[in-house]
């Protein structure tokens, strides 16, 4: 059913597309060339603007169908296994950091860069 209304929907795309290009606007776009042709450029606008809100609307509506298909059969659905066994007891057991957070290596880091005495002239970058 959603492969058949996704055509559909691909096919209205691609028809209102042609059709909006059609159009004669300020600049010329497509439409624009000289005033013969089967149709006055009142009735050509006038079908061209009908035929674009016809598609408009079809397009509207597919897309609220595929948007409903979508979420039709939709489950709720957690990230967190809901197997018990794992729920009791942990994988890994977790331990208490041993020297401290981030911000403690952080600064015991800095520190050490502080107490290095300063260079006499440009170095070489050392790794770490």
């Amino acid at each position: 059913m959603q492969t058949v209304v996704i055509v559909v929907h691909l096919m209205l795309v691609a028809a209102l597309i042609a059709t909006v290009l059609l159009q004669k606007s300020e600049g010329g776009g497509l439409g624009m060339g000289g005033g013969g042709g089967f149709m006055s450029s009142r009735g050509t606008a006038n079908l061209l603007s009908r035929t674009t809100a016809v598609l408009a609307v079809g397009f509207f509506l597919t897309s609220l169908v595929l948007s409903w298909l979508a979420s039709y059969d939709r489950k709720p659905s957690s990230i967190i296994p809901s197997d018990p066994a794992s729920q009791s007891q942990p994988a890994t057991p977790i331990s208490p950091p041993q020297g401290g957070g981030i911000l403690d290596s952080l600064k015991k880091s800095d520190e050490r860069q502080q107490n290095q005495p300063a260079p006499s002239g440009p170095q070489a970058p050392r790794s770490q």
